[in-house]
């Protein structure tokens, strides 16, 4: 008998997306992972019908596994409140996805979880229910009580935000001299504890052209940034900036960092993406939890259509795999 594997309980997502069939071609892949689901049965069943794949649905007992066989998938049934229209989200759904995300958040805070790996969900579906909600990021924050950081990652680069979503007319009055500080030590801090990197090396992007360009194009980089650049390199950061980010991803700059800071959504996602769309990683840093999530929404448009690509949530999968890996091996 060999260690057991990894417990990584799988959020589906918004039903009327595509989450529960990527889910349906996850479990159907050799990866060896103990995979949990965490939706309704029925939704998995519909979705594997779609995809033409058979699965095997059984009960999540809380055992540990070996060995997992391709097309076997374990199952924490948590309801839809009505049958799901692919490419139609409903409502009357959103607090069943929010139960499936708070039962994977509680379930690794209590040790029956490894990590969570989670499908792509619709925020105006649950905000249409009455329910205020702005992501799986901030959802995980306030579940776990933490101070959280959005970094998308692929194998070549890793990108953490000091915003999330907000409208770009906000992200200047929300990047504080303490917001910043607080986001580059948890960047610092889990670059080095789920990563492995002794002494990170981390780009900070400036919030204006040309880095502000010495207070001509914004003050910001004068007022908030170059402050809190100086204070935390005194403590022994190896920081770079803040950096022009219309340079900051070229080849020769990325030879001298490990991780980019970027200061709002879009001024560095969509470099990331262009180039490594379906290898790139949401994850959450700061969580007492591993949280990885694929990079793509809910493709109302393909749902039902049993043709959406797994490719991202496999390398969320893979991903966090790694990180439990070195988890344990570090501990």
């Amino acid at each position: 008998m060999g260690a057991h594997l990894p417990r990584l309980a799988v959020t589906a997502g918004e039903p009327a997306g595509i989450g529960a069939e990527l889910l349906i071609r996850l479990a159907a892949s050799t990866l060896a992972v103990d995979l949990v689901a965490i939706t309704d049965r029925t939704l998995l069943e519909r979705a594997a019908a779609r995809c033409g794949t058979l699965i095997e649905l059984t009960d999540d007992d809380g055992s540990m596994q070996t060995q997992r066989r391709p097309g076997t998938l374990r199952l924490h049934h948590i309801p839809l409140a009505v049958a799901e229209v692919p490419g139609q989200p409903d409502p009357r759904n959103a607090r069943h996805v929010l139960a499936t995300l708070a039962e994977a958040a509680d379930g690794c805070m209590a040790g029956r979880y490894d990590a969570v790996v989670t499908a792509p969900l619709q925020k105006s579906s649950i905000n249409e229910a009455g329910i205020r909600f702005s992501g799986h990021t901030e959802f995980f924050a306030e579940r776990a009580h933490a101070d959280v950081v959005m970094m998308l990652a692929s194998p070549e680069l890793r990108v953490a935000l000091a915003t999330t979503h907000l409208p770009l007319a906000a992200v200047s009055a929300a990047i504080t001299r303490e917001s910043l500080t607080r986001t580059l030590r948890i960047v610092h801090a889990e670059l080095r504890l789920k990563f492995g990197i002794a002494e990170p090396r981390v780009a900070v992007l400036g919030l204006n052209p040309h880095a502000g360009e010495s207070g001509h194009l914004g003050h910001e980089e004068i007022d908030t940034l170059i402050p809190v650049l100086d204070t935390l390199r005194g403590e022994g950061m190896h920081l770079l900036g803040p950096l022009p980010a219309d340079t900051a991803f070229v080849p020769a700059q990325r030879l001298h960092y490990d991780a980019v800071l970027a200061m709002y959504h879009d001024q560095a996602l969509p470099v990331l993406k262009s180039e490594a769309f379906d290898r790139t990683v949401n994850l959450t840093l700061g969580l007492p939890f591993i949280r990885t999530s694929v990079d793509h929404g809910t493709a109302l448009d393909l749902a039902g259509s049993g043709k959406a690509d797994p490719a991202s949530l496999m390398a969320a999968t893979r991903m966090a795999m790694d990180l439990v890996a070195r988890r344990e091996h570090a501990a």
